[in-house]
C-alpha cells in the first residue's frame, strides 16, 4: 500500500484568486536546476505576476521569480527565466485548447513539495471584472460581520 506523501506549501499566488475565477486546477512537476531547488527550499519564490504558456507543445511558467542561491556562485541561473512544467502531452493539449477559448488563461496558484518533489498547481482561469471583485469583497465583509456577531452572542 503506497504511503501518503506530505504536502508542504512553499509559495502561493494570492492575487490569482482575487483577479480570476478558477475553473479547473491541475498538478504539474517543474524542471529546476540544483541551485534553484536550494533557493526554493529556503522559500525565496514569488508567483505574483507569473503566468503559464504553451510553446511548441510544451508548457512553461513565465515571470516566476526564484532568487539566486547565495552560495551558488557560477551555477546560479537567471531569476526570471522561463521554466518548463512537466505534464502529459494529452493534458497540455487539453489546456492549450481551453486557453484558446475567449478570456481563459493559465495561472500558477501555488508551489509545494509533494514528498521529495516540487510541484506546481496550475489553474485554468477566467478574468474577473471590477464589479465581480467588489461583489466578492462585499460577500467576505458580510461573512466576517456575521461571524463577529455570532461570536459576541455566544459569550
Amino acid at each position: 500500500m503506497p504511503e501518503k506523501q506530505a504536502i508542504k506549501t512553499i509559495a502561493q499566488n494570492k492575487k490569482a484568486r482575487h483577479d480570476y475565477f478558477i475553473e479547473e486546477t491541475f498538478e504539474a512537476g517543474i524542471e529546476l536546476f540544483g541551485t534553484e531547488v536550494k533557493s526554493v527550499r529556503q522559500g525565496s519564490v514569488n508567483l505574483k505576476d507569473s503566468y503559464c504558456a504553451v510553446d511548441n507543445g510544451e508548457l512553461f511558467v513565465k515571470g516566476m521569480h526564484i532568487s539566486p542561491y547565495e552560495k551558488g556562485n557560477i551555477f546560479n541561473r537567471e531569476p526570471l527565466r522561463d521554466r518548463r512544467l512537466l505534464m502529459h502531452k494529452k493534458e497540455i493539449l487539453k489546456l492549450y485548447g481551453t486557453v484558446k477559448k475567449d478570456g481563459f488563461a493559465l495561472i500558477p496558484l501555488s508551489l509545494y513539495f509533494k514528498g521529495p518533489r516540487i510541484k506546481m498547481q496550475v489553474a485554468v482561469a477566467k478574468g474577473k471584472r471590477l464589479y465581480d471583485k467588489r461583489e466578492d469583497m462585499a460577500k467576505r465583509d458580510a461573512e466576517r460581520e456575521m461571524d463577529r456577531t455570532v461570536k459576541e452572542r455566544n459569550k
